[in-house]
């Protein structure tokens, strides 16, 4: 009897740890089914846990996206987006790792090809004024800046590329966030192209406050581009654009005015180094540190 009441025991207890997993897997088939109709999950089991994903039978992989799957899709990455530049500096890294794992696994589900993206060589040619008129705009920029002392630029070419070589491509990531994520769920979602760019325009120029001048011109440049994007659909030059317009901010603003063009909380704790350097060197705080000593 005493082994029977273990066996039962042991049983249930199995039964028992089997519970949260089995829930756990059946949630996940939920929240699958409810964002990504199209996506099949055959095999999701305890035992084995062979997972296999394979979209239906279809000519065109966008034919069964779902409006619920497009609302998800935008404002959880734009949540992520947001947590990133809020979030504190020692747990800012861990957060946005996170955050784009999360991205690229959304953008995989959804990926048909570099040509949907708009890397391709169609409109190329057509679409490179775009990087000229940029350049025309930066050159009328540094000029101003030299002319009014506010010209800032690491000496020599070695360490002005080394300096903005990062900002080149995180120019690229945010036109490709901005055109491939955010502009072209807002189409599915609003019948209305206007409606579309406005929403995905603002939402770009919301994510850099509370830097007034960043917000301004990321709408405005916002406006811009996506209208470029839905005329061309080519993405190269709209990054190229990007990353001359935002490096000539960056040589001819001072830091002290748009904060090293930073946002969100780095906007608001921002400390001019500078200036702190020109305060230590002064003969008073050099005085009072002195005479401090005992």
């Amino acid at each position: 009897m005493q082994s029977i009441r273990n066996m039962r025991r042991g049983g249930a207890m199995s039964t028992f740890r089997k519970m949260p997993a089995a829930v756990t897997l059946d949630l996940l088939r939920r929240i699958v089914d409810l964002f990504y109709p199209n996506l099949k999950i055959q095999h999701l089991t305890l035992a084995g846990m062979e997972n296999r994903a394979s979209l239906p039978d279809s000519q065109d992989p966008a034919i069964a996206r779902s409006t619920r799957r497009d609302w998800f899709e935008l404002v959880f990455v734009y949540f992520l987006i947001l947590l990133v530049i809020w979030t504190p500096r020692p747990w800012q890294p861990f957060m946005w790792a996170i955050a784009a794992v999360l991205t690229l696994t959304i953008a995989a589900l959804s990926f048909q090809g570099l040509q949907s993206i708009g890397i391709t060589k169609v409109n190329l040619l057509a679409s490179l004024w775009a990087v000229g008129v940029a350049l025309a705009l930066a050159v009328v920029a540094v000029a101003l800046a030299f002319r009014l002392h506010t010209l800032h630029v690491p000496p020599g070419p070695i360490l002005f590329i080394k300096h903005y070589c990062g900002y080149v491509l995180w120019a690229a990531i945010q036109q490709l966030v901005l055109q491939c994520f955010f502009l072209s769920r807002s189409l599915r979602l609003f019948p209305d192209p206007k409606s579309a760019v406005a929403l995905a325009s603002a939402m770009f120029a919301i994510a850099h406050l509370p830097n007034p001048i960043l917000t301004f011109i990321c709408w405005v440049c916002g406006l811009a581009s996506c209208l470029f994007f839905l005329r061309y659909r080519n993405l190269v030059p709209i990054a190229a654009a990007h990353a001359i317009l935002g490096i000539s901010i960056a040589i001819t603003i001072p830091g002290p005015v748009d904060h090293n063009m930073r946002v969100g909380l780095g906007y608001l704790t921002y400390v001019d180094k500078s200036a702190l350097v020109e305060v230590g060197k002064s003969p008073l705080v050099t005085k009072t540190v002195v005479s401090s000593k005992p």
